[in-house]
């Protein structure tokens, strides 16, 4: 097989925002993932947040102390998982939807703020037929932020 026809089949390693936004239905303001520097399979990436004090959310989430919404932390991390999952499926994942199912053993170590470069590691721990599985951790600086265990599935039909 020639080079050229391994890049064809492999799905791609990384992703910066272009290739996010081909993965992702989601654009701003509740698109949590500027790139994703790693990828593997379907078992493992890491999402990039840049944290700006633009964000739309620091409007009126603490404005005298800007601090990033859980929720939306765990959205990064379930994005980062969705945009893997829809890389890993190659051609049969275009133009699908991943849905939430569950989020559970939530924990919140610290304030992510502006200026922070969220890192969101998302690790496979199943998949049953079109259900995934993750544990996702969020970084600041190497030290965990958040952390949290959910579940999502993609949706039966491709969007039009």
């Amino acid at each position: 097989m020639s080079q050229a026809e391994s890049d064809e089949t492999t799905p791609p390693t990384s992703a910066d925002i272009q290739r996010v936004m081909e993965l992702l239905p989601h654009r701003y303001p509740m698109l949590m993932i500027d790139r994703i520097k790693e990828m593997r399979s379907d078992e493992f990436a890491i999402g990039i947040k840049a944290v700006s004090n633009n964000e739309p959310f620091f409007t009126g989430h603490f404005p005298e102390y800007p601090v990033m919404p859980g929720v939306l932390i765990v959205e990064a991390m379930a994005q980062t998982a969705g945009a893997l999952v829809i890389n890993s499926l190659g051609s049969s994942g275009t133009n699908r939807l991943v849905y939430f199912m569950t989020v559970d053993n939530c924990r919140f170590r610290k304030p992510v703020v502006p200026g922070d470069l969220l890192e969101v590691h998302v690790t496979k721990l199943r998949n049953r037929a079109n259900v995934w599985r993750y544990h996702g951790e969020g970084k600041v600086d190497g030290k965990t932020v958040a952390e949290c265990d959910f579940s999502a599935m993609i949706a039966g039909q491709a969007l039009k």
